[in-house]
């Protein structure tokens, strides 16, 4: 994913500490296949994910996202789920943690193609046949396919947990 023009900004003052973003994943369908497409840093195939421009709805962001990345027009119908990430490093040094906001979409229009240098290529996967996916792109998948209800949300150690008990996906 390339660094937006604003996190470059912030770069500049914060440097390499932590930053939180605001972040989306969509999941595209066709029928009974998914968009996937495959990064150019590090050849992997995942959902379309980007980041939320400043005052951008985060809706919007995922409909863009998708045209940006794959030249899709694509409707979002659904919020299935809000999520925090793990803390990353990236290898320039930089820390950052995602707020992801995870969305079911619909295509409208168009064949899917390496939009913007991001990704070396864009296809739809039936969904018997999927590639494997990386990090929490398959649970992300997997969540928007079974998505028929209100949105998730993840749950750590909230007062009816203990520490010890493992996240618990919440209906909204």
């Amino acid at each position: 994913m390339a660094t937006p023009d604003f996190v470059l900004e912030l770069r500049k003052s914060i440097g390499h500490a932590p930053l939180w973003l605001i972040g989306v994943t969509a999941v595209v369908v066709r029928g009974d296949e998914a968009l996937l497409v495959r990064r150019a840093d590090n050849g992997n195939w995942s959902n379309v994910a980007g980041v939320v421009d400043p005052g951008e709805e985060p809706a919007d962001a995922a409909a863009r996202e998708v045209l940006e990345e794959s030249g899709l027009v694509a409707e979002v119908d659904a919020l299935v789920g809000v999520f925090a990430s793990e803390p990353l490093q990236y290898a320039n040094g930089d820390h950052a943690q995602y707020l992801d906001v995870l969305f079911l979409c619909r295509w409208v229009s168009g064949e899917p193609h390496p939009a913007d240098g991001e990704n070396t290529a864009a296809a739809w996967w039936p969904l018997d046949a999927l590639p494997p996916l990386p990090g929490t792109h398959d649970e992300r998948l997997r969540l928007a396919l079974a998505h028929a209800g209100p949105a998730l949300f993840r749950r750590r150690n909230s007062p009816a947990e203990s520490p010890a008990d493992s996240p618990v996906d919440t209906p909204a």
